[in-house]
């Protein structure tokens, strides 16, 4: 299935809600904000934020592994390295979604501790993901392509895991200060990633606190 049937597919489902949610139907105002505009707004912050969630749950914990596991680790390296941008870029953007929705919906001024606290955690998830694409990312790339000039220059690379890495790299002096900042550099990267996520985490408790199912 292409790209463009799968994103009408999904625009289809998405009118077919609309139709037929309480709202056309003529459901109250919740005296705030117009019906259809609120409901807007909460929809596109459940989406994003939904989106960044799910996006940061399957890279962290479950896509990134597996890849690892059975890629070649320069084909590991070289992938991540356009995925990322993107990845860090698409979570960026719906957390400023989720951010001005929210922020919308419960003005600072009107807002209630758990509301304000709340947003502190979504510009939190924003900032990291800022920090990633703008800073740690490209630094990271950076010294993954000095390393693997490195390593091919010791015939490795090509092999899945870190044993032959490691090994190479306690008799090459060069590869072993390269791989020290590469792992200072990544490791802050990951820790950036991982509070994102944490962020993130936190909302979803508090909205699903908020669901009457």
């Amino acid at each position: 299935m292409g790209w463009m049937t799968r994103f009408l597919s999904a625009v289809a489902f998405l009118a077919i809600g609309v139709l037929f949610s309480p709202e056309t139907f003529g459901s109250k105002s919740d005296g705030q904000h117009p019906p259809k505009l609120a409901t807007f707004l909460k929809l596109a912050h459940l989406l994003c934020f939904s989106t960044a969630f799910g996006a940061a749950l399957w890279v962290t914990f479950i896509g990134g592994i597996i890849m690892f596991k059975n890629l070649p680790r320069h084909q590991f390296g070289n992938l991540q390295s356009k995925m990322f941008p993107a990845y860090f870029s698409m979570v960026g953007v719906c957390c400023a979604v989720s951010v001005g929705s929210f922020g919308y919906l419960h003005p600072w001024k009107t807002a209630s501790a758990s509301e304000k606290y709340q947003l502190g955690f979504i510009l939190a998830a924003f900032a990291f993901n800022l920090s990633n694409l703008f800073v740690f990312t490209p630094m990271t790339i950076r010294m993954m392509k000095e390393r693997h000039k490195i390593e091919r220059e010791a015939n490795i690379g090509e092999e899945v895991g870190w044993t032959k890495n490691q090994e190479v790299a306690k008799v090459n002096p060069k590869l072993s200060a390269m791989k020290k900042k590469f792992g200072m550099i990544h490791g802050l990267s990951s820790l950036a990633n991982i509070f994102s996520f944490g962020c993130l985490a936190m909302h979803s408790w508090y909205l699903a606190g908020k669901l009457d199912l």
